[in-house]
């Protein structure tokens, strides 16, 4: 289907502005469709897979209808879970970032509610919630409903696969009655119909159709990195494969520049390819890539959409697209004219579960890989060098660098010093370190299961124990009750969190920040 920019969507300039440093191009289909429908003040039904952008497509609407010199609840939206409600939470304010005054509260089980009570009580106009804690507020009065004007139910088929049908009724049936009722989902079974048709009114389904696209020819790969790392494996990779041509794809304009910076900055050949090009210098960039002056172009993909070089080896998916058929695009641009492609997607974290939708949609078996180590750069590396070396042995005359050498030979080095050295010289030493290893935590005096870790605040800080806790739970999506002991002095604080946590903690809350002060976080000594 076609698709539009933000722009055509006649939304306010402070949405747009947000949009744009989001890096956002182009709104994907359910966006397309939806946004202008709900603006209407349309009940809708949204049917789309997670990853298609739907929270953007409810998000705007509200955030356009939010009165922000109110204070009371506006907006409400159901999230089957804590972490997707701490995910449409996280999105929605950086939609609002240029919107003052404008206050949302995400609200789910494993948080102390204290702090949600007194969030409520200052004032919120957007609360992001799970069904469970939503009822726990309503009970206790602490989350008025009265000026609710619109209701989001996300994910309801996962809701209803969790049990929730009665809470959401039951949540439903104490809203005011005259509000907008906004249901999005992946599949419709007869239970979602059947609550469309009891609390919505004249309710318009909007369905995005994927169209059939098969890729046979390309091999592709998936591998599981932490963000951090994205740009070593990156580089990694090219070294070992040393493709002709390849593309890489983020899904933002931003992550493009940001990139291409950092590959030039390596000494690859690279350039970048966006909306905020123009004419001329995508025609520029283009014939570099084309003619081979550059060897690696950077695109988003509104951006790759005019390109059509057949000689593309390989294709990155730096950042995991999306929607579904993104994905078939950004890889159909290897394995052109009957040539076999490699396709490799970078995976981080919650990334695994858009994986699966799109070996879903595409009928294809993406298959898991692991990062390359540094010894393998190396080995690849050695064997381009000896292979061009045989090639020269072949096919040259060598009798001037052969008496060079003889001299060396003269000096009572061996013939394979010097070859060693000459290879030395040729890869260059690749002295980085592999950083995919993960921390060995050793004895840090924790609970059997638990890894103790340090963090350098305590009381004099004015941090409680609770602000520790929430910071954890609120930034690893770690559930605060398997949150072990905490340990708060004056100057510092001990938390233990389960082993296979640690190391996810570790890097999550590094240079983070509790209560406005930027913390260190490390594992913990031996008690």
């Amino acid at each position: 289907m076609k698709t539009i920019k933000f722009n055509e969507l006649k939304i306010s300039k402070e949405l747009e502005q947000a949009i744009s440093e989001m890096g956002f191009e182009e709104a994907t289909p359910i966006q397309t469709k939806a946004i202008p429908e709900i603006l209407k003040g349309t009940d809708v039904i949204g049917q789309a897979q997670t990853g298609t952008g739907k929270t953007v497509a409810f998000g705007i609407p509200i955030l356009e209808k939010v009165d922000t010199t109110q204070k009371s609840v506006q907006a409400l939206i159901l999230c089957p879970t804590r972490e997707l409600a701490i995910q449409v939470s996280e999105e929605i304010r950086r939609l609002a970032k240029y919107i003052p005054g404008l206050k949302t509260l995400p609200v789910y089980g494993g948080q102390p509610i204290q702090r949600q009570i007194q969030a409520l009580k200052k004032g919120v106009q957007v609360v992001i919630g799970t069904p469970g804690r939503i009822m726990d507020h309503m009970r206790r009065k602490t989350l008025k409903l009265q000026s609710l004007n619109m209701v989001v139910l996300d994910e309801a088929d996962e809701m209803l696969n969790m049990g929730f049908r009665e809470d959401i009724e039951e949540i439903l049936d104490k809203t005011p009655e005259k509000r907008q009722t906004l249901l999005f989902s992946a599949t419709i079974p007869k239970p979602i119909l059947d609550i469309t048709k009891k609390y919505q009114k004249n309710s318009k389904t909007i369905k995005v159709v994927h169209k059939e696209l098969t890729v046979p020819s390309i091999e592709q790969y998936y591998i599981e990195v932490k963000r951090r790392n994205k740009l070593e494996i990156l580089t990694r990779l090219i070294d070992i494969h040393d493709p002709k041509l390849s593309l890489i794809f983020c899904n933002t304009k931003r992550m493009v520049d940001e990139l291409v910076v950092d590959l030039q900055a390596r000494g690859y050949f690279v350039d970048g390819l966006h909306g905020d090009l123009k004419q001329n210098q995508r025609d520029r960039v283009m014939n570099s890539f084309r003619n081979g002056n550059v060897e690696i172009l950077v695109a988003t993909d509104v951006a790759a959409r005019g390109i059509d070089v057949d000689d593309v080896e390989m294709v990155f998916n730096y950042d995991v697209p999306q929607d579904e058929e993104y994905y078939v695009h950004r890889i159909g641009r290897t394995g052109r004219a009957g040539r076999t492609g490699r396709a490799f997607t970078f995976v981080v974290g919650k990334d695994i579960y858009k994986l699966k939708g799109i070996q879903k949609y595409t009928k294809t078996k993406i298959k898991r890989q692991q990062a390359p180590s540094i010894n393998e750069v190396e080995e690849a590396k050695a064997d381009k060098v000896l292979n061009e070396i045989k090639t020269i042995i072949d096919n040259e005359k060598l009798s001037k660098e052969r008496n060079y050498i003889e001299k060396l030979l003269d000096d009572e080095y061996t013939s394979i010093d010097i070859a060693a050295a000459l290879l030395n010289m040729s890869m260059g030493n690749i002295e980085e370190k592999d950083n995919e290893t993960d921390v060995d935590f050793g004895n840090t005096g924790a609970e059997p299961g638990m890894v103790r870790l340090f963090i350098n605040i305590g009381k004099k800080h004015k941090v409680r124990v609770r602000d520790i806790l929430g910071a954890i739970a609120g930034e690893t999506g770690l559930p605060g009750e398997i949150v072990g002991k905490i340990d708060m002095y004056d100057k510092f604080t001990f938390v233990e969190v389960p082993v296979e946590s640690g190391q996810n903690v570790l890097e999550t809350m590094k240079n983070n920040k509790i209560k406005g002060k930027k913390i260190n976080i490390e594992p913990a000594n031996s008690k």
